[in-house]
């Protein structure tokens, strides 16, 4: 959660920048074309050492493990809202930005006014398909940097060999699937309360 939302905090903002200046597109499409098929497993060893070296928590509030897992889902699943953001501003009406030059409305209310209600749609779909890369990168970070978890459950009893882990492992399977499916109906749920359709 916290690094879908660290991700999402990142990315609309950044896509709604790109969609609305082509000379911010073209300066960071590369980086993101670039970065996007980045797989956490290469993410995962270079945050580590990065945290590992930099991060001091005297207090104990957030434990190293939450802080490389967070960090990688952060780094592989900001890229579908970022790029769906920038497609759904960049497809707004140009009459509609227009009527907000005609009517001199600033930049901070033709933004939330005009574009985000129209981009909203394509906004959530990017929201889905990150929150669905950060499940499995979330579990991918577990099984590999042994943090707790289902990835490491599915670790421990591939690792452990018994008669019983297959039917573990497989009811693990299915439980992760089941999470991400639920994740998904949330985020869905969200988009039909905030965005119009003309089904309705």
């Amino acid at each position: 959660a916290l690094g879908f939302v660290v991700a999402t905090l990142v990315a609309v903002p950044l896509g709604i920048l790109c969609g609305l200046s082509k000379t911010m597109n073209g300066a960071l499409n590369p980086l993101i074309q670039i970065f996007k098929p980045v797989s956490p497993l290469a993410w995962l060893p270079i945050v580590t050492m990065v945290v590992s070296a930099l991060y001091v928590n005297p207090a104990e509030l957030l434990p190293k493990s939450l802080v490389i897992s967070a960090i990688t889902v952060t780094l592989c699943s900001l890229w579908p809202t970022l790029i769906n953001t920038a497609l759904g501003v960049a497809s707004i009406d140009k009459d509609l930005l227009n009527v907000g030059r005609v009517l001199q409305l600033p930049t901070r209310r033709t933004i939330t006014k005009l574009v985000l209600p129209s981009s909203l749609p394509l906004i959530f779909t990017g929201l889905r398909l990150s929150l669905g890369v950060g499940w499995m990168v979330l579990i991918a970070a577990e099984m590999l940097a042994q943090n707790p978890g289902l990835g490491k459950f599915v670790w421990d009893e591939f690792q452990n060999g018994s008669s019983q882990s297959l039917a573990r492992i497989i009811v693990a399977v299915l439980t992760i699937g089941i999470i991400g499916f639920l994740l998904d109906r949330v985020m869905y749920a969200l988009q039909s309360a905030f965005t119009f359709s003309s089904q309705r």
